[in-house]
């Protein structure tokens, strides 16, 4: 049963949206090496905290260089390229670029043999893509200059997600997504933390305002911690592809929080952008064909 599992990665994702404004909020003050450090670095410390009072399974050793690897691609490469992209662009493009990994998943899946395509869940990934550009075409013309680098970035970061989440299933199937998830951020955080010193980024960590430390914090328990247990309990119980297309929520959130937080402008396209969203991802998940069958079987 692979609902649950795209629930979990619906709120990941959706929750992920908020992690694009809260990064662009603390850009003018941190560089993205000690952002991410501090989002990874508290993730890590809280995972590891939890696996430890659970008493979870950690990944056997057979496994530690796949999932510290693992862990560098997406806890390291990812955050750098993400947070990145977010000093060019602003937050609804950065999220709609971002919106391109069920695509990226879904070639991936089938070029590595992990996952064949179907015509119902190519047909699901490019309604909800289409869905994503509707809700935010009239803010994509609003661009600061040179945002297309941030675009670029953003779907490099995209493709980093896409093989982190066709690779993962084997590992999830010998271990706890708490711990899997855990020891990767750690590795990532770990070479984050590492960088930043260099730059000397965590010495910027002293002016910060309050609300950054808010953000900060928010950003290590939720965006860290939080949506990643999401996203690998996910990855543990549906195919890539359908945990993927959960991205295409994330623009929504993205924008209500560049709306609110950021004085970011959305169109009205808004509501029809997000039912295309919803139908595109029933469709691909088959809850759409689900649906239709049993209403008319009653």
């Amino acid at each position: 049963m692979e609902i649950p599992g795209v629930l979990a990665a619906i709120l990941s994702s959706a929750l992920g949206g908020t992690a694009v404004g809260a990064t662009r909020y603390l850009a003018d003050t941190l560089d993205p090496l000690t952002i991410g450090a501090v989002r990874f670095g508290g993730g890590f410390l809280v995972l590891t905290a939890l696996a430890l009072w659970r008493r979870d399974s950690w990944p056997p050793k057979s496994d530690w260089l796949g999932t510290a690897a693992l862990g560098v691609l997406f806890f390291g490469l990812f955050p750098v390229l993400f947070n990145g992209a977010l000093v060019y662009t602003t937050a609804a493009r950065g999220a709609l670029a971002l919106s391109t990994l069920p695509l990226l998943t879904m070639i991936a899946g089938a070029v590595l043999r992990i996952e064949p395509p179907t015509m119902r869940k190519i047909v699901g990934v490019l309604i909800a893509m289409a869905g994503v550009a509707v809700a935010l075409g009239t803010s994509l013309k609003i661009a600061p200059r040179g945002a297309w680098r941030g675009d670029l970035l953003m779907v490099a970061a995209a493709f980093c997600m896409a093989l982190y989440s066709v690779w993962s299933r084997p590992f999830l199937s010998r271990t706890s997504p708490i711990p899997f998830v855990a020891f990767g951020m750690g590795v990532g955080a770990a070479c984050l933390s590492a960088l930043a010193v260099l730059n000397g980024g965590f010495a910027r960590l002293a002016t910060l305002s309050a609300p950054q430390w808010l953000a900060s914090g928010y950003l290590a328990i939720v965006c860290g911690a939080f949506i990643f247990f999401l996203w690998a309990f996910a990855l543990g119980r549906a195919a890539p592809t359908l945990v993927a297309v959960s991205v295409a929520v994330n623009p929504v959130t993205a924008s209500i929080f560049g709306v609110v937080f950021l004085g970011e402008q959305v169109s009205a396209n808004l509501v029809v952008g997000l039912t295309a969203v919803i139908a595109g991802i029933g469709i691909a998940s088959g809850a759409v064909g689900r649906f239709t069958i049993n209403v008319r079987r009653s």
